[in-house]
């Protein structure tokens, strides 16, 4: 009895395993591989298994060099961010000491802005300038203004020694401004207004809501009006956001780069630091971008004056970099008013205060004598 078991186990062993004259199935569908299944198992398992243990640790450290690095990074943004911080900081405050506002500061309905007014003499003259520009760039031209009659310069909300706005940045914000601020800092009527490129927009505006305050226009290379069938404008955008070229001005890198790039103006000594101080301070970065991007509505606001009336005007075009467009659209100013004419100054290009202020002072005096009372013989 004990031998039958001994015999059916055999057998049993043999039917499962197979005989060591006949592969199994499983080996023959394995292409007659002599090896058992088990052996197969066995002999294939290292090759796959190894690699995959001996990868995992090494890219683990892969990961970790990659994370070490990059807090190496960051850490370093931080502390030079925070370094430049400090550097703009102490930058700025030794820029006030260094250059206090020539005039006074006033308020025009929670916020301050600068205005510089000399000479004496009547009409006085009112300076608006061009897009993202300030007080000091009238540094050629206000001097010898002053030795005709009184002249005013200021800074419009953000820029110069001016203190921010909340309001838009367009041109019948900026009218409502000049006209706050004109009346506030007891500076009597009319005037004559001189208005470069975008202030030309402000002017044109200004002189048709505040007509009784307005004795004659200059208008100094003023930006292009929008075409009359353009397109409805964006509106402009609530100013004071935070941009990218406003927080690297808050770590000193405009100022650091402004020299290299050329953007000190051609000044006199003393307006050409405050230009260049000013001009790269957060503030000012920030209402640079503000007023652009509130260019196209008040272009638009601009278009919608038809007509001065008599009110005298000079139109003043450069004379170099001229195109067809441009100089169609300096011709067209002249329509504005029935006692309009142009001069071209044919040595400058836009900045014509800059590079040919004689020009632009001739032009502002022709006007003030044009419209002051002559003596009686």
């Amino acid at each position: 009895m004990r031998d039958l078991g001994l015999t059916l186990v055999a057998v049993g062993r043999s039917a499962l395993l197979g005989s060591a004259d006949e592969p199994h199935m499983s080996d023959r569908s394995l292409g007659g591989n002599p090896y058992t299944q088990k052996e197969i198992m066995m002999t294939s398992l290292p090759t796959t298994t190894a690699p995959t243990s001996r990868a995992w640790p090494r890219g683990r450290r892969v990961l970790r060099r990659i994370g070490r690095g990059l807090a190496v990074m960051i850490g370093l943004i931080i502390v030079l961010g925070l370094a430049g911080a400090v550097y703009e900081s102490a930058a700025e405050a030794a820029d006030l000491r260094a250059f206090p506002p020539p005039g006074q500061l006033v308020d025009v309905g929670g916020y301050r802005l600068h205005i510089n007014c000399v000479g004496a003499g009547s009409p006085t003259v009112v300076i608006e300038s061009g897009w993202g520009d300030m007080s000091a760039s009238w540094g050629w031209v206000q001097p010898d203004v002053a030795k005709t009659t009184r002249i005013c310069t200021y800074d419009r909300a953000g820029m110069g020694w001016s203190e921010a706005s909340p309001h838009l940045r367009t041109a019948r914000e900026y009218a409502k401004e000049l006209h706050t601020l004109l009346a506030n800092a007891n500076e009597s009527g009319p005037y004559v207004l001189v208005g470069h490129s975008m202030g030309g927009f402000t002017l044109i505006v200004y002189a048709h809501d505040y007509p009784t305050d307005v004795a004659g226009l200059v208008l100094i290379d003023s930006q292009d009006l929008p075409a009359s069938d353009a397109a409805t404008p964006q509106p402009a955008p609530k100013p004071g956001g935070t941009s990218l070229p406003s927080l690297l001005a808050r770590i000193g890198l405009i100022r650091l780069l402004a020299d290299p790039l050329g953007a000190v103006e051609n000044l006199p000594e003393g307006d050409k630091q405050a230009y260049a101080a000013f001009a790269v301070a957060p503030r000012g970065v920030q209402a640079y971008l503000d007023e652009g991007m509130g260019i196209s509505a008040g272009g638009a606001q601009a278009r919608a004056v038809t007509t001065l009336g008599a009110l005298p005007l000079i139109v003043l075009s450069r004379g170099k970099d001229q195109e067809a467009k441009h100089t169609a659209a300096q011709t067209d100013l002249l329509q504005l008013s029935t006692a309009s004419q142009q001069f071209v100054a044919g040595q400058s290009g836009h900045s014509i205060h800059l590079e040919q202020p004689a020009t632009a002072v001739a032009a502002i005096v022709q006007m003030v004598e044009q419209i002051r009372p002559q003596p009686m013989p």
